[in-house]
């Protein structure tokens, strides 16, 4: 499910490398950049283009982090100022409406910071060398998200996860979680995960015990419908890929910046 697209990441990278396309609204798949009229972007300037949005820098112990003074930073920032706005408003009308308010965070890039895997491997993936490095559960985090997360709760609102990490994947993914601050609803009823061996009914459609066979927009939309059903209205959906927002159920999406991969 992660990274499922990796050569196409780094094509697709350069449209959104140093420019500020990541706004909030309806999400859309359109972000190839394939052309085979004309030369392809020259990966090496791709990849420092990508190291200025993020103002890379090599820490103490060997891990590349993000500035916090970066354009990446900055582009996090406006769209997580708009996105507590919205949430005021949109819990308000919900609970109004009689419907209890939700939020829906996927987790990779959109909470946890994957740069320093994403530098370390030059930018390709490889099932063994993610596990392991998820297993370290010390991932920084995401400038701002979260304090979004802590905002939304504050708020009422009840928050949900909704990641492609595997099932098996949940104790470092929660202990990586507190260790960024995001202490908030971390137990089963909130953190979907992927359970290839046994995928939930919501998702018979396309996943059975014998079989996986749900796309990351199936897979995502489907856990989506399911929180829905509990009586939640999904007032504001948070993903670094368009794949984590695409396919409903959520009254606003929120794109977070990510030029390092793509999953489809």
């Amino acid at each position: 499910m992660r990274k499922s697209l990796r050569a196409a990441a780094v094509g697709a990278a350069c449209v959104v490398a140093g420019a500020a396309l990541y706004g909030t609204g309806v999400a859309t798949a359109g972000q190839s950049t394939a052309n085979s009229t004309h030369e392809p972007y020259n990966i090496g300037v791709l990849v420092k283009d990508i190291d200025t949005y993020y103002g890379t820098t090599l820490d103490a112990n060997g891990v590349y982090q993000a500035s916090a003074t970066s354009r990446y930073a900055k582009d996090l920032a406006r769209l997580e100022s708009d996105a507590r706005r919205h949430i005021d408003k949109a819990a308000h009308s919900a609970r109004h409406r009689g419907e209890k308010p939700a939020v829906v965070f996927d987790i990779d890039d959109t909470l946890l910071l994957s740069l320093d895997y994403e530098k370390k491997t030059n930018y390709t993936y490889n099932s063994a060398t993610w596990a392991s490095y998820v297993a370290q559960a010390d991932r920084p985090a995401v400038f701002g998200t979260p304090e979004l997360v802590a905002y939304a709760k504050s708020k009422g609102v009840e928050v949900f996860y909704n990641s492609g990490l595997k099932e098996s994947q949940r104790a470092d993914a929660v202990t990586n979680l507190k260790r960024v601050g995001v202490d908030v609803d971390l137990d089963a009823a909130h953190m979907f995960l992927k359970d290839a061996a046994n995928p939930p009914a919501y998702l018979s459609s396309c996943a059975t015990a014998a079989a996986w066979n749900c796309t990351t927009v199936q897979y995502k939309a489907g856990t989506r419908r399911h929180i829905e059903s509990l009586g939640y209205d999904i007032v504001a959906n948070f993903g670094d890929q368009y794949s984590d927002l695409d396919g409903g159920y959520a009254d606003k999406t929120y794109k977070l910046p990510n030029p390092t991969y793509f999953v489809s």
